[in-house]
């Protein structure tokens, strides 16, 4: 029996049931009934079904209860996200949580009349979770106070803590989780010593974050046979694209080459080729290479350094497009007319020999700046790059006619020296290339779902659901105070931003009222794409739902080539197992989102760290009650200067027009303002740079 039978039956009989009553209802004998109830235990467990107070068994949607991962907040409440597409996120306030830390999975109960408060009821899944944290010793007993401003909850060290100092920075694994009535219990693992140089930091964010740094010995081994051996075929037909002009464009640093592009044109308009490298061929579902990438779910990447999903020997070797090697890849051919409207989609796995590694830098000198250098040394390929920027110009150009988000929020980079330390954090420039290729994948992933969902076989999306409806009315009217503008949706919004000193608090303010996207397998469209039907297919390299999304592409096209339908069992099975593949992976995601931001403000303190003293010429960038935010003219750092160091003065907010004024001076701030700031210290323990008025 399957859980589905378990779920199916509720749904004839609409009411909690008893032990006795399911037996029964289901005709089972005293052998049958012990796996059964060790069934139920299961579906207990992964939240499918719950005991009601009267010990009753029902399914967990039946009796209005919501299953997602609880989003903790540094204030001690947080937010259930659900599972469910269309739910709307579930505040939890900070006695309501009994114990649940951030990205655990959770059952909570919504308040009774419909409203968006809630208690959580159960803990289903703890992150794992270990804590960086200052050791508070006194004579009784034992705790750790974490540096993470999402965990509230002091940490108990059973014991005398002996051989650790009181203050001293150390790392814990917690081994007893934390209910509503007592604290989390914890063990030290290691003390950290103050790091001597910022990629000590880093080593210290991975070991915080619980980032597995090499690969377990056995999938090691694997790797490396897999590599030894080569090409290999399992009579999977391929087409040979070998003699296809082709070639990938990545950044000057990427080591890993999952995608290639080709194209052409043709009598009516063009036919794009998107080649992704066919991981799955190497990486079958359960091998031990496949269980540790689902394991991490994502690559993370730092300013020097790539901790991979997959094993180097395949994420830049085997599986790796380089320039000159046939590779196995799984192809996406589409063709689009003049207009950028695709009329036809193919799939099909293939042999592929990329002809140029192509930079974003070098694409851009050749189709903005007509480099004749580089055009003369590409001249095999120039026209096909024109073809490119054509066609990516009218793809972009329907995605905005439908309605998706346009949002120019640019990163720091950070430029390592030699020595590894930090010599300059410079914006992150996005030139026409980088847009080339954003298209064209964003292209593939559209038909890639498509398809899938045509066929009838379950799958994971990419969704982003649509903004709660009275946190995009609260932007709007911002920014109709602020703007004077008429907008009556985001997009337009965002484009009547454009160009004006507020355009990156307005960018942000739309930003911060969207939800975070995520996997599914339900499919909810992707509201920031303007996408009705979106998944993830062309990073399987990196990313673990990829990697999923090619294996039951090649099952579906294999079905469709016998004629049949997706066999029911087969889906059967894979609906059980691709919602846990599909939440694990968006909590990796998150996660390795975390990692990343600590890694790039660490960097940015020890850049700034040298400079204390100094003063520096600042952009206002947003103008908030409580102070301003502000970014250096000279690198690409921010920093937020509070209220109560702006000393020259008593300042007082406009909520208006977003502006703050002394009350003596009449000093007025507003957004893009120069002024002159002195750096004042850097808290190299928070890693936050205090900024005071020059």
């Amino acid at each position: 029996m399957e859980k589905e039978d378990v779920l199916s039956y509720f749904k004839r009989k609409p009411r909690p049931q008893s032990f006795k009553e399911l037996s029964v209802g289901f005709n089972l004998g005293r052998q049958e009934a012990r796996g059964f109830k060790k069934l139920l235990r299961e579906m207990l467990h992964t939240g499918d079904l719950v005991l009601t107070r009267k010990g009753l068994y029902a399914p967990s949607e039946e009796v209005n209860l919501v299953r997602g991962y609880f989003e903790a907040h540094g204030d001690g409440f947080g937010f259930v996200v659900s599972d469910l597409p269309g739910q709307r996120d579930l505040f939890i306030p900070p006695y309501a949580t009994m114990g649940a830390m951030d990205n655990d999975k959770v059952i909570a109960r919504p308040e009774s009349g419909g409203g968006r408060k809630g208690m959580i009821i159960r803990v289903l899944e703890r992150a794992p979770r270990r804590v960086a944290g200052r050791l508070d010793k006194s004579r009784t007993a034992c705790f750790i106070k974490p540096k993470s401003r999402n965990f509230k909850l002091d940490i108990y060290i059973p014991g005398a803590c002996d051989g650790f100092k009181n203050g001293q920075e150390v790392i814990a694994e917690i081994v007893d989780y934390p209910s509503d009535k007592r604290p989390p219990v914890g063990k030290i693992i290691r003390s950290v010593e103050p790091p001597e140089k910022p990629l000590d930091e880093i080593d210290s964010i991975i070991e915080e974050f619980s980032l597995p740094i090499r690969f377990p010995k056995q999938v090691a081994e694997e790797a490396k046979k897999i590599l030894a051996g080569g090409e290999t075929e399992d009579g999977t037909k391929r087409k040979d694209l070998t003699r296809l002009p082709t070639m990938t464009i990545d950044g000057e640093r990427a080591k890993d080459f999952d995608d290639a592009v080709s194209i052409r044109l043709t009598g009516t308009g063009y036919r794009l080729w998107v080649h992704i490298a066919d991981v799955s061929h190497y990486v079958p579902w359960d091998s031990l290479i496949d269980i540790e990438a689902r394991k991490r779910g994502t690559s993370v990447y730092f300013t020097n350094r790539v901790l991979p999903m997959l094993p180097k020997e395949l994420s830049e070797d085997l599986c790796s497009l380089v320039p000159g090697e046939n590779r196995h890849a799984f192809t996406v051919q589409m063709d689009f007319d003049r207009s950028g409207k695709r009329e036809a989609a193919s799939f099909y796995p293939s042999t592929i020999r990329s002809d140029e590694r192509m930079t974003y830098t070098d694409v851009s000198k050749i189709l903005v700046e007509g480099d004749t250098g580089l055009r003369t040394r590409y001249s095999g390929i120039v026209k096909d790059l024109e073809l490119m920027d054509e066609l990516a110009g009218e793809l972009r150009a329907r995605r905005f006619e439908r309605g998706s988000l346009d949002f120019d929020l640019p990163e720091p980079e950070v430029l390592i020296d030699l020595q590894g330390r930090p010599e300059a954090i410079v914006r992150s420039e996005r030139n026409i290339a980088h847009v080339l290729i954003e298209e064209f994948m964003i292209a593939a992933n559209e038909a890639v779902a498509e398809y899938l969902q045509g066929s009838g076989a379950p799958s994971i999306y990419r969704i982003h659901e649509e903004p709660d409806a009275v946190k995009m009315e609260e932007v709007l009217r911002f920014a109709k105070n602020l703007l004077r503008t008429k907008s009556q949706d985001f997009r337009s919004l965002l484009e009547a931003a454009r160009g004006r000193p507020e355009e990156e608090v307005i960018n942000f303010s739309v930003l911060r009222s969207l939800k975070q996207a995520r996997y599914s397998t339900v499919n909810a469209g992707h509201f920031g794409l303007a996408s009705e039907c979106y998944t993830h297919f062309t990073s399987p390299i990196r990313r673990y739902p990829d990697l999923v999304v090619h294996r039951i592409l090649k099952e579906a096209l294999s079905h469709r080539q016998k004629k049949s339908a997706f066999p029911p069992e087969r889906a059967e099975m894979l609906g059980e197992l691709l919602p846990d593949i599909a939440f694990s992976s968006s909590r990796m995601e998150r996660n390795s989102d975390q990692v990343e931001r600590a890694a790039l403000k660490a960097m940015k303190a020890w850049f700034i760290k040298d400079k204390v003293g100094e003063e520096f010429p600042v952009k206002v960038i947003e103008v908030t009650n409580y102070g301003i935010r502000v970014r250096f003219e000279d690198f690409y750092v921010e920093s937020f200067i509070h209220v109560s160091l702006m000393s020259d003065d008593f300042y007082v907010f406009n909520e208006k027009n977003l502006s703050m004024a002394g009350k003596h001076t009449g000093r007025k701030l507003r957004i893009g303002d120069i002024i002159q700031t002195r750096i004042d210290r850097v808290d190299m323990r928070e890693k936050e740079i205090i900024l005071g008025l020059a």
